[in-house]
């Protein structure tokens, strides 16, 4: 899953980058789109892996791009703008900085100015995506093919969004149903994404939030951040690290929740797999029944599928083993269309 930072320039994308993926940012890639493989934190890891010993233990992930910053000063950075943006259609999510320490560029910072600015900024890239679209199509509509119905659908959902856009309303205003959703996924228009902002601030604000009314109003969740404390805690051994959040009084960096945030923002959950060998958490979207569960795991167990032993995490540590929890009856055999809930531990039961 893949969750871009987009930002005016000099928001401090690239340190908040830094921060959750302890990656710098090559110097020979100015400009350009950096990449990272960022662990998702699960609280629940910690017991299971003193309960089972695994030989190897592996975090839920997801990959975070840092896109260049978008300047709207000129006309050339207008013009960069829907370049940079294009990057992001291939993205699950858009994670929206906005700068709220010193100035930048000489102006004063102003969260609610920039969150506006780049919220116009992706509706116009998408009402240019949909534009281009909609062109082609009224050309190809009337034309003898086989796939004239599809046009002729996607044409319709097309001027659907177009005319939302032109409201300066994002694309997720529209209100497309799921088969029309369907229909457009594939050219990833930026407003139907889940999106997240991130407040960055300077140290004069550190462990407080800040209130992006713009954002809150439009449901999207906001999550303050001072970006180059969280970066220069990165920088420190684990042992420092804990020990400096102690004396600040900070359960957990932000860096570290910023994942969990992006996780939650894209509808994932996680279920379990335990032994001796290995402790995993698997990404699934919210919803997923245990059959299609059974095929991240591997196609031969989806395609086998007889049941899915399920226990859930609170119960075993609550139980404190395997065995008691067995005894009390709260192990179960779930069938293919049991909808797996996060923190379920599974033990798949099938055939090839």
């Amino acid at each position: 899953m893949i969750a871009a930072l987009t930002g005016l320039a000099r928001s401090g994308m690239s340190t908040l980058f830094s921060a959750v993926s302890g990656k710098e940012p090559h110097p020979g890639k100015a400009g350009q789109a950096d990449e990272a493989v960022v662990i998702v934190p699960d609280h629940r890891f910690e017991w299971l892996v003193s309960y089972y010993k695994p030989k190897k233990v592996v975090n839920a992930t997801i990959n975070c791009i840092d896109l260049p910053g978008i300047d709207t000063g000129d006309d050339a950075g207008r013009s960069m703008a829907g370049k940079i943006l294009g990057k992001a259609r291939g993205a699950d999510m858009l994670v929206m900085v906005v700068r709220a320490f010193g100035e930048g560029a000489g102006a004063p910072a102003d969260p609610e100015r920039d969150f506006a600015a780049l919220s116009a900024e992706l509706m116009l890239a998408d009402l240019e995506m949909v534009e281009g679209r909609i062109g082609k199509l009224e050309k190809e509509v009337g034309k003898a093919s086989k796939f004239e119905q599809q046009k002729k659908d996607e044409l319709h959902v097309q001027m659907k969004l177009r005319e939302t856009l032109e409201k300066e309303m994002p694309a997720s205003a529209a209100g497309l149903a799921a088969r029309e959703l369907e229909i457009v996924r594939s050219l990833g228009i930026l407003t139907l994404k889940p999106l997240m902002a991130v407040v960055n601030v300077g140290d004069d604000m550190l462990g407080r939030d800040y209130e992006l009314r713009a954002a809150a109003a439009s449901g999207i969740p906001v999550m303050t951040v001072c970006a180059s404390f969280e970066k220069e805690l990165s920088l420190l051994d684990p042992g420092s690290r804990k020990e400096f959040m102690e004396e600040l009084g900070i359960a957990q960096s932000a860096a570290g929740s910023f994942a969990v945030h992006c996780y939650e923002a894209m509808g994932l959950i996680s279920f379990l797999t335990v032994g001796e060998d290995e402790v995993r958490a698997w990404p699934i979207r919210r919803g997923t029944a245990a059959l299609e569960a059974a095929g991240k795991v591997h196609s031969d167990i989806q395609r086998g599928f007889i049941r899915a032993e399920t226990m859930a995490y609170d119960e075993l540590r609550e139980y404190g083993s395997e065995k008691a929890l067995k005894a009390a009856g709260r192990v179960r055999l779930e069938g293919k269309d049991y909808v797996v809930k996060d923190g379920d531990i599974i033990s798949y039961r099938f055939n090839v």
